[in-house]
């Protein structure tokens, strides 16, 4: 049997598993507009994707002084938002052959909780996972609290473990931990800024996962 490099094996979700870059960014500039601010762009709103929404909206709308009333705004705006978000090309065959081969998976998210069990029992992926840390749990990324803690729930050291990620925040969450990295292209940070963290590998679809674990 082959050796593993890494035991476990913790994805993010949004632009990573699940195409929802598109859908994020509509919701925000929707925010905006009825609530009569400047509208973020798209490659601002990218850059903070990954965070919490708390740590987001003082960075995208810094002269709004209510803060909980914006994302409670975008909550009302995600839920009405009938933007398609698939799985990417090849995710639930690259969870199911690395379920199969024996990895511990695990998630780590700048979603809420009920976000994230929504889409675990939607896509089905759920059954997969070993166990997920949200936004709800723990500090946002790229704060390490969650990965410490996922560590912990699996006895696992760092260096056996692997994070993978679309952002600068999934990265520098992984490495502030110890841990190592794998990048991916097609979310919201291209290749030169995820370079910059030098993750152990940057793959332009999920299925090329497999060949650096």
């Amino acid at each position: 049997m082959q050796h593993k490099a890494y035991e476990l094996v913790i994805f993010d979700w949004d632009g990573t598993l699940m195409d929802t870059i598109g859908k994020i960014v509509s919701c925000m500039q929707n925010v905006a507009q009825e609530l009569i601010l400047p509208i973020p762009s798209e490659q601002q709103i990218r850059d903070v994707i990954g965070l919490s929404l708390p740590k987001i909206m003082p960075i995208l709308f810094a002269d709004h002084q209510n803060h909980e009333q914006i994302i409670d705004c975008y909550r009302r705006h995600h839920v009405a938002n009938v933007h398609p978000t698939p799985l990417f090309e090849g995710v639930e065959s690259l969870i199911r052959s690395l379920h199969a081969g024996g990895y511990q998976l695990a998630v780590a998210t700048g979603k809420g909780r009920e976000g994230l069990d929504n889409v675990l029992a939607r896509t089905g992926l759920g059954q997969y996972f070993h166990a997920t840390r949200c936004a709800d749990d723990a500090e946002s990324k790229p704060h390490p609290e969650m990965l410490f803690s996922l560590l912990t729930h699996f006895d696992v050291a760092a260096d056996r473990a692997i994070m993978i990620g679309d952002s600068i925040h999934d990265l520098t969450m992984a490495k502030n931990a110890g841990m190592a990295s794998i990048g991916v292209s097609y979310g919201a940070h291209n290749q030169s800024k995820l370079q910059a963290l030098n993750p152990r590998a940057i793959v332009d679809k999920p299925l090329a996962i497999r060949d650096y674990l």
